[in-house]
């Protein structure tokens, strides 16, 4: 009997051994690479036999040109370091660990100028491919703002960038698909995640009149239904009045980076793609999340991952 109970953990062990799976993972990016802090982790670890190393070289607003602004600084001086705080230089940091992913990204506000990822983009890929030859460098795909954006016609006919939200989003993924195909990378597909959620539904988000925004008293917010991308939050503001200024609260719309249901479907997706497997398996959801939700932005994670025409990995099964 002890023999038979001794083969059968043994057999487990192996089973368990097989489908286990540690990655190590480094984002050469900004705000948009950011947001995984929220859930990636959480996701992962919810999955038996995923365990996930998150390293970050991000910084704020940050495009592909100035991230190799800052590797030229710091090869042209030793004494310069950019990055962490400045207290690492991104060369220490791709050998701080054996990478099995590092990641980059344009920044939004570039994202769908085709013309500002070249030669940055290949750049830092022969940066990385020098000091972390283990890893596979990967691009994630990012996505197009909330519909309120004044940058946007949707919101402003005179959107200063002349585009509206669906312009955005197919200039971006272009950009992104011409340049991963350029240099071999695939794609972690976000942008497409998101689109798919707005495609589905049912009651997109509508922009708030200036009238009806000011119907809204501190700390009352408006809601964030009807997109995984923007929020509202107050903010206080000084009003000019010499050393008897005051501040007073001031509703801001912030309509570029991911809400917290945008950042559980960014965690999701990106599980799928690191794992190589469905998100489905996630057994993490935040508290305040619903079942039924968290379930939903797993699928639309999935589908993402399974019909994104972008270079990004063989269907899910």
């Amino acid at each position: 009997m002890k023999k038979y109970i001794c083969l059968i953990f043994l057999f487990v062990s192996f089973a368990f051994a097989l489908t286990a799976k540690e990655v190590a993972l480094l984002t050469i990016g900004n705000s948009f690479a950011e947001s995984l802090s929220t859930y990636l982790e959480k996701v992962s670890e919810s999955v038996p036999g995923c365990k996930l190393t998150f390293g970050k070289a991000n910084h704020g607003g940050c495009e592909l040109r100035r991230h190799w602004s800052y590797v030229e600084k710091e090869e042209a001086s030793p004494n310069v370091k950019l990055y962490r705080n400045k207290t690492m230089t991104l060369k220490d940091i791709l050998e701080s660990c054996d990478w099995d992913f590092v990641s980059i990204q344009q920044a939004s506000h570039e994202s769908w100028i085709p013309e500002t990822y070249q030669p940055y983009a290949k750049n830092l890929r022969d940066y990385v491919a020098k000091y972390a030859p283990s890893a596979e460098i990967i691009m994630q795909q990012t996505w197009s703002y909330r519909s309120d954006d004044p940058r946007l016609t949707d919101f402003n006919p005179d959107g200063r960038w002349k585009i509206n939200q669906g312009e955005m989003h197919r200039r971006a993924r272009e950009a992104y698909r011409k340049t991963a195909s350029e240099l071999g990378l695939r794609v972690v597909p976000m942008g497409d995640a998101v689109w798919i959620y707005r495609s589905q539904e049912k009651k997109p988000f509508k922009p708030f009149s200036p009238k009806e925004l000011e119907s809204f008293k501190y700390p009352d917010l408006p809601p964030n239904d009807g997109d995984v991308v923007g929020n509202f939050k107050w903010r206080d503001v000084k009003l000019s009045g010499g050393k008897h200024s005051k501040s007073v609260k001031k509703l801001l719309a912030d309509c570029i980076h991911l809400n917290k249901r945008g950042e559980y479907l960014q965690a999701c997706l990106w599980f799928g793609f690191l794992f190589d497997k469905s998100p489905k398996e996630i057994a993490y959801k935040p508290d305040w999340m619903t079942e039924s939700d968290a379930e939903y932005l797993k699928d639309v994670a999935e589908k993402a991952l399974n019909e994104s025409t972008l270079p990004v990995k063989k269907t899910l099964k």
